[in-house]
């Protein structure tokens, strides 16, 4: 091909799975195009992590990923795992660190994996329109050239089109709706979106009594009932847990968020002990068994002073005004009051009303339906397009897995291009 009109492939965005899909194709021989309709590359990788990109989890596999069909995302993980893309930061000598629970970030900037991403569509010859956005598209099967994309900047014609447009997801840097509406276009199945590792919200007079404790974070073990594929689950995590004006937030937040069901409560613990059931749960010994313990000893500290060094002050302050028979010393409260006051520590369920929604959302849930796409090429079942990264209904923890799935979708994608269009 020697028209600067004609491709072999054309991926539709440029974030982490459409750079590097892009790379990797081009680097296998195929002429590629990448456009994005936004003016900056990679925002999205840019204010990721605290601005230093979580770029992978050096633990992920299937059982973090969140989908319609939980099994759609092994083939790709399994192909190229974490420590693939470990080493390809390793070669572009970008230094990184593990900060908590596998989760990778680079020592200097999310930037460096930008221009890691840069570099390999640059290594891959891949031509990048940006900003140009996608104005339409078509498929004309008996072509040579199959795809036209009306964009921006003319008219391009390619054999295949892969679409790594992403979600719905902070809209400020240009998230769009684009992959459900090439999906209905072309007759594909989607599930339905929803904002995912997202601050939950309540409503107004029921927050009103916590609102007060906004700026107050601790380490928690909470947990909610969910459908997991197809059956009906305890999803739990122990993360730590943030009070905002609005509700709650923080990595446990964020991470059931992804579960949580509307009108379903959350159950939380907020002084988990040394009986949890979650491996990375804080390890102490159980809050009701110190008090009565000090009990016993006869002492004369307030209820709040005994257990001031296993929660933040204000969170005890608060807890301690609805609980009026525990607002004496321990030796004069009764055995019932100091189990229901444990109780309600270890116990407290609430029923979010929503979320921040995709204006705070992190990722979306759903995306074209996996039962319309390959798991070996990423194939869609219109030939010759393909889905990657977010716009498909696969959804990662928090801590690393969505980029770990936008390396691997986007890896498989382009070696199934290589082997279906060789250059």
């Amino acid at each position: 091909m020697s028209s600067n009109t004609e491709f072999d492939v054309v991926v539709i965005g440029a974030g982490a799975a459409g750079l590097f899909c892009a790379g990797q194709a081009g680097q296998r021989g195929l002429r590629v195009l990448l456009i994005d309709h936004a003016a900056k590359v990679a925002e999205k990788i840019r204010i990721s992590g605290g601005g230093r990109c979580n770029f992978t989890n050096a633990g992920a596999t299937p059982a973090q990923f969140i989908s319609q069909n939980p099994h759609f995302c092994r083939s790709a993980l399994a192909r190229y795992g974490a420590q693939d893309f470990i080493e390809l930061v390793q070669r572009h000598r970008i230094a990184f660190h593990e900060k908590h629970k596998g989760q990778l970030f680079c020592d200097r900037s999310a930037q460096d994996i930008i221009d890691l991403l840069l570099r390999e569509c640059e290594a891959g010859g891949v031509e990048r329109w940006q900003p140009c956005a996608m104005q339409g598209l078509q498929h004309a099967p008996a072509s040579a050239l199959p795809w036209q994309i009306d964009t921006a900047r003319g008219r391009v014609a390619a054999r295949a089109v892969v679409l790594a447009t992403g979600g719905l997801s902070i809209p400020k840097i240009g998230a769009t709706d684009l992959a459900w509406r090439v999906a209905a276009q072309f007759g594909l199945r989607t599930i339905a979106p929803r904002p995912g590792l997202v601050p939950l919200t309540f409503d107004a007079a029921s927050w009103q009594p916590f609102a007060a404790l906004s700026g107050v974070a601790l380490p928690v073990e909470i947990g909610t009932d969910a459908p997991v594929g197809k059956r009906q689950q305890r999803m739990a995590f122990s993360e730590d847990l943030l009070f905002t004006h609005r509700g709650l937030s923080g990595p446990a937040i964020l991470q059931i968020s992804s579960y949580w069901q509307d009108g379903q409560p959350l159950h939380i613990n907020l002084i988990p002990d040394e009986d949890s059931k979650l491996p990375d749960a804080p390890r102490r010994p159980a809050l009701l068994q110190q008090l009565q313990q000090a009990k016993a000893r006869g002492s004369r500290k307030l209820v709040a002073n005994e257990i001031g060094h296993y929660l933040p002050a204000r969170l005890v302050e608060h807890w301690i005004t609805q609980h009026p028979g525990c607002q004496r010393p321990v030796a004069e409260v009764s055995d019932k009051a100091l189990q229901q006051f444990c109780e309600s520590l270890q116990h407290w369920q609430i029923i979010p009303k929503g979320s921040e929604g995709y204006l705070k959302a992190e990722v979306t849930l759903g995306g074209i339906d996996t039962r319309d796409v390959s798991s070996q090429t990423m194939e869609t079942k219109m030939p010759g397009l393909y889905v990657i990264g977010e716009a498909v209904d696969v959804t990662g923890w928090l801590g690393g897995y969505n980029f770990q799935w936008a390396w691997a979708s986007g890896h498989a994608c382009a070696e199934a291009l290589a082997a279906s269009l060789p250059g």
